[in-house]
């Protein structure tokens, strides 16, 4: 059983992609998503039973999210309902060209914000569970949000359930202390969690923002990035935190919002010994080039289920194989609206194998 712990908020967009103040008023896209839920989801969608656990307000709203979750096969017999907080949104504005994305959160005084580690049932919400998996957002939402992620890490840890976590480091949050920067406050209880994972996944810039571990010849802000220098990234996060066994990092290169090259690299610390996906003919590192993108949201969560999905599958006997399939299982998530990764196993096994063209399946 995998089982994943964060917020899950109602997702609003406008049509296509329109700016919200062209749509406003009239009607907006509404959805359910969040980066833990986002992995259940991906998860289950590929037969993995999955386990959700968060917190939700008790109205029709939380209902209907929940039922969604149940109806894409997800476990969500342990998630608290609260007589206070309420329900998270987040707007997101999509980018075309030149023209970047743009997110507006609304999680202040949420659910999960306000509950705390000791109204979770963790011992239920683990029962039977062999992986944990939690990321850099939940808490980043409050103190509460923060203690009740570190008390679940620190509680699978004692059991040896492995866990995994995305640093997934988000600039509009870790607002909770004042007089703290967002990224020292990260660096802080991100330094906390972490001695109680094995696998860490980031993208190409997490590791600078969080640790401050810096990739040499990288600008993320222009688009470019030398795959080559994220060894060296990986082994220092080992280096920090020797229970790290594995770290796994993104490789994102932004031409614009449209137009994005799109790759991955794992590092097994305990063979010292780096892979890189996806590959060409000769055995390089080749990026997919993804020149008409739908939906980047979710992708790096997309990436985090197939890791995880490679990795405990018999299907996968070694850490290049897993690599190349959670890389095709995110760069078909380009193609997808919406949070979640609805890729069949087949078209990701697909695309690792190198059919990529597109062509009409008849």
């Amino acid at each position: 059983m995998f089982l994943a712990f964060g917020e899950i908020m109602m997702r609003v967009c406008p049509p296509g992609v329109l700016r919200i103040r062209q749509a406003l008023p009239g009607a907006m896209e509404c959805t359910f998503g969040g980066g833990e839920a986002n992995v259940c989801a991906s998860l289950a969608l590929l037969g993995r039973p999955t386990r959700y656990l968060t917190a939700l307000p008790k109205h029709a709203v939380a209902d209907a999210l929940i039922a969604t979750l149940r109806g894409l096969g997800i476990d969500t017999g342990q998630i608290l309902r609260c007589d206070s907080g309420r329900l998270g949104l987040y707007f997101l504005e999509a980018g075309a060209n030149q023209r970047s994305a743009n997110v507006i959160y609304d999680r202040d005084h949420t659910a999960v914000s306000l509950a705390g580690p000791e109204q979770y049932d963790f011992d239920a919400a683990l029962k039977n569970v062999t992986r944990l998996h939690v990321t850099g957002i939940t808490p980043a939402l409050s103190e509460n949000a923060f203690r009740a992620t570190l008390e679940l890490v620190r509680t699978a840890a004692a059991r040896e359930v492995s866990v995994s976590c995305d640093l997934n480091f988000r600039k509009k949050l870790w607002r909770w202390q004042p007089g703290t920067d967002p990224q020292t406050l990260a660096a802080r209880c991100m330094s906390e969690i972490l001695p109680h994972v094995d696998l860490v996944i980031g993208n190409e810039e997490d590791a600078d923002k969080v640790l401050g571990i810096r990739a040499k010849g990288t600008s993320v802000e222009q688009g470019r990035i030398d795959p080559a220098a994220y060894g060296a990234v990986a082994r220092q996060v080992h280096g920090r935190f020797p229970n790290v066994t594995r770290v796994a990092i993104t490789l994102r290169e932004s031409i614009s919002a449209s137009h994005n090259n799109w790759g991955a690299m794992l590092l097994d610390a305990r063979a010292n010994k780096t892979f890189f996906a996806p590959l060409d003919e000769q055995g390089d590192y080749h990026p997919y080039e993804i020149r008409d993108i739908v939906d980047r949201v979710g992708a790096g969560d997309s990436f985090a289920a197939g890791l995880i999905y490679a990795l405990d599958s018999q299907d996968h006997a070694d850490l290049a194989s897993a690599l190349s399939f959670a890389t095709a299982a995110s760069c078909l998530k380009h193609s997808i609206p919406g949070d979640v990764n609805y890729a069949t196993l087949n078209e990701i096994r697909a695309l690792a194998a190198g059919q990529a063209s597109g062509r009409v399946q008849r």
